[in-house]
C-alpha cells in the first residue's frame, strides 16, 4: 500500500541556499508560500512562533515520505511527538501557496524562548541581515 506524501514548510536552514538544504534530498519541492508568524535568530538557526497577528514568513513546501518526514523530526529535536526537552514541535498550518492557493502542511515550531530584538523583520530567514 502507498502512503501519501506529507507536506512540510521549511523556513530556515533546510530551504534552497540553506546550509541544510541537503538533508531535503529526496523531496519534491511543491511550491514557495509563506505563513504568519514570528522569526527569530536562536543561533545560526531559526525558530518560528505562528501568530496570526504576526508577519509573513517566506519558505518552501516540499511533500516528502514518511521516512523522511521523521528523520527531519530527529534533525529538528523532535522525536517521538514528545514535547519534553524538544526545540520545536511539529504542527499543521495553513501556507499560501505562491499562486494564492493554500494547503495544510507541517512546520517546526519553535518552543523556546524569544527574545524580540533577535526577531528578524520581514519575514525571510535567507534574506536577513547577518
Amino acid at each position: 500500500m502507498e502512503v501519501a506524501p506529507q507536506l512540510v514548510f521549511v523556513y530556515g536552514t533546510l530551504r534552497r541556499g540553506g546550509s541544510n538544504h541537503f538533508r531535503m534530498a529526496g523531496a519534491q519541492f511543491v511550491s514557495l508560500g509563506s505563513i504568519t508568524g514570528r522569526i527569530y535568530r536562536i543561533d545560526w538557526y531559526p525558530g518560528l512562533v505562528l501568530d496570526p497577528a504576526g508577519d509573513e514568513i517566506y519558505g518552501e513546501i516540499y511533500a516528502l515520505d514518511p521516512e523522511q518526514l521523521a528523520a527531519l523530526d530527529v534533525f529538528e529535536g523532535f522525536s517521538a511527538g514528545e514535547i519534553e526537552g524538544s526545540e520545536y514541535r511539529r504542527v499543521e498550518t495553513t501556507v499560501v501557496q505562491q499562486d494564492s492557493q493554500t494547503r495544510t502542511a507541517w512546520v517546526w515550531e519553535w518552543v523556546g524562548l524569544t527574545d524580540e530584538s533577535q526577531r528578524i523583520s520581514g519575514g525571510d530567514w535567507l534574506n536577513s541581515p547577518d
